[in-house]
């Protein structure tokens, strides 16, 4: 078999590959499609052919499809592992050696012809390709600039909402880190539990902001040393509703509002706001349970040190069940019996 490449630029910016193990065939394209304003590479080694895709841009393929040392399809199947939308045209020397149209379909081939002394045929089937590589092309910048501007739109909110974490944490001296390491232990949760990464950023962002409808209580409540009295408790209660309420019109914190207003909620359901009950408490909710609940027994309070740790595992262990999802109770007192080193790090990081 006799190996050539034949290379031609031009200045219309799409970029052509065609294999064929006859020379003449190369040839004849490589003036034709060279008159037409394409940047042309003809090569006659099928195997060098896929080596040249791998390895280089190109925006449409012209393939015989009887070649020597493999076919035509052969040279689509390998391809199709590592490129899937390279435009690919088959050449046939007759139309009762085309594949099957299952194989077309299955490699996705997007058409084919005969050969032909005159290739007026394959150039429409060319210029049809190009249109579609051109509005493929363009439907990718669009999308590009849309994920630009979502990823900018994304940022502003996530700055505004920052701003007004940082206020609640300001306020309340105790929220100051609590929200972070919630965030930390319930992605450590999520680890151990084997969530997916989707999952396992909610977790992250709904930890950071599980306290932000804190931004709507009266400080003389939010920061009072003495106990509770009952109404104060009420309007304490209502920051998972104003939290969840805050994040409500922006699409983009959707998937952890359940975090924030179901994060108090209990297994057998006594919560709020919600009384939810088991499985009706969003499963990322439960998780962060867990994990709010660890760290205001760990931290110190105006009213209170924090709790010694054996005295933390067994008020987990008691009210897995009641106040927790068990199965969860049980993967985050395994952290603490066996990764507790992972919980002091975490610990350290928001002194």
């Amino acid at each position: 078999m006799r190996k050539n490449n034949v290379q031609m630029s031009a200045s219309n910016g799409y970029k052509i590959i065609a294999v064929d193990d006859e020379m003449g065939i190369v040839d004849s394209l490589s003036i034709f499609l060279k008159r037409s304003g394409y940047n042309f590479i003809g090569v006659t080694d099928p195997m060098e052919a896929i080596e040249r895709v791998k390895n280089e841009h190109f925006d449409l393929m012209i393939l015989d499809f009887i070649m020597d040392p493999i076919h035509g399809d052969q040279v689509v199947e390998e391809i199709r592992k590592f490129n899937k939308e390279l435009y690919i045209l088959l050449l046939t020397g007759h139309k009762d050696l085309a594949p099957p149209l299952e194989t077309i379909r299955k490699l996705d081939i997007q058409g084919y012809c005969e050969k032909s002394d005159k290739f007026d045929q394959l150039l429409l089937l060319i210029e049809s390709g190009i249109k579609s590589i051109a509005q493929m092309n363009e439907i990718k910048r669009m999308n590009a600039e849309l994920a630009d501007t979502y990823e900018k739109l994304e940022k502003a909110y996530l700055d505004s909402i920052q701003t007004l974490r940082y206020t609640v944490e300001a306020k309340d001296p105790y929220t100051r880190g609590h929200s972070d390491r919630v965030s930390e232990y319930s992605v450590l949760i999520g680890k151990k539990l084997g969530l997916s990464e989707k999952d396992m950023k909610t977790l992250q962002v709904g930890g950071l902001f599980h306290d932000i409808g804190k931004i709507g209580i009266p400080d003389s409540i939010l920061l009072k040393e003495a106990k509770l009295t009952d109404d104060e408790y009420s309007e304490i209660k209502n920051h998972p509703s104003i939290g969840a309420h805050i994040l409500c019109n922006a699409e983009v914190f959707q998937d952890i509002i359940p975090i924030v207003k179901h994060h108090h909620e209990k297994f057998d359901g006594t919560g709020y706001p919600g009384k939810l009950k088991g499985e009706d408490i969003p499963y990322l909710a439960r998780i962060a349970a867990v994990a709010d609940t660890f760290d205001a027994m760990t931290s110190k309070r105006t009213y209170r040190n924090a709790l010694p740790l054996d005295v933390v595992k067994a008020e987990i262990e008691r009210c897995s069940g009641t106040q927790f999802d068990p199965t969860i109770a049980k993967v985050f007192i395994d952290i603490l019996d066996n990764n507790y080193d992972e919980i002091e790090a975490i610990q350290e990081k928001y002194k």
